[in-house]
Parts: structure tokens; C-alpha cells; sequence
């Protein structure tokens, strides 16, 4: 794990890969508690029987419930223990494609993309390209937005 410790040490790695954090399956139960929470209950996702004849031969994760894993996933790759608040900003730009389908195992690929000075802390924008096992394209390619402030 990537641990940056000052707002310095955050600049001097813009560019960097940071590292990859372990796999994780992507089960049935973790897709039909993400469309309670979310009310998205599209057949797609939690009809085990029905998506069986749908395009992909079986369910496959909300391409949300993915996004929603950065946080987890990278968290096993890169820590903020800088001094001060530490604040999600928001993403640049997200793209997933290819499905998740049930059973199948993602990680993340994570790498600093940039970091800009802001008049108090810094601005890091963060690169995770989330890889599905076996698969040649990515599930999710995000870029997140970090506000480091002192």
C-alpha cells in the first residue's frame, strides 16, 4: 500500500502508479442488497433465471454497485494520512466497458493522475481502471477527484 504522509510527498508522485488491491467476487447477494439500497431491480441484475436467456447468460452487477467499490478497492492500494480533511470531490469522468456478471472477480488498478495546488491543500485526481478476471476490457474506468486540505 501507497501511504503519503504530506502534501508534498502527494505532488512529487503525480504520474505514479500506485498499485493494484486483491480481487473480490462479485456474489448475487452483494447485487440484490446494492438494488435495495438503490431501488434498481431491473431484471438484468436479480433475476437469476430470467437473465439466464438475456444477452449475457446470467446476472450481472449494476455498473453503479461497481463504482461504488473505488473506495473499498482503493483503499487497499493508496491512503491519504496527511494532516487535515481528506474530501471526495467528485469524478471527471466514468466509463464502463464491460459487464460484471455474478461470479466474477474485479480489482483495481490505481494511479495518480494529477495534482494541482489549490489556494489551501491540493486537488488529486485518481485513475482506477477496475479489471474483471479473464476478461480484456475493464468494468470501469473512473477518474475521482480528492480535496487534501491542511
Amino acid at each position: 500500500m501507497r501511504v503519503f504522509s504530506t502534501l508534498d510527498e502527494v505532488s512529487a508522485a503525480t504520474g505514479e502508479e500506485l498499485g493494484t488491491s486483491d480481487w473480490l467476487e462479485i456474489d448475487q447477494d452483494r447485487v440484490d442488497r446494492f438494488a435495495d439500497a438503490t431501488g434498481d431491480h431491473q431484471w438484468i441484475h436479480v433475476d437469476v433465471e430470467r437473465s439466464k436467456d438475456g444477452p449475457f447468460g446470467g446476472t450481472i452487477a449494476h455498473g453503479y454497485l461497481t463504482l461504488s467499490l473505488v473506495p473499498y478497492l482503493g483503499g487497499q492500494v493508496v491512503s491519504f494520512e496527511t494532516p487535515g480533511a481528506k474530501l471526495n470531490y467528485g469524478a471527471n469522468k466514468v466509463r464502463f466497458p464491460h459487464p460484471v456478471l455474478v461470479g466474477k472477480r474485479i480489482r483495481a488498478h490505481v494511479a495518480l493522475a494529477d495534482v494541482a495546488d489549490l489556494p489551501k491543500g491540493k486537488q488529486a485526481t485518481l485513475r482506477y481502471t477496475i479489471e474483471i478476471e479473464g476478461e480484456t476490457k475493464p468494468a470501469c474506468v473512473a477518474e475521482t477527484v480528492v480535496l487534501l486540505l491542511p
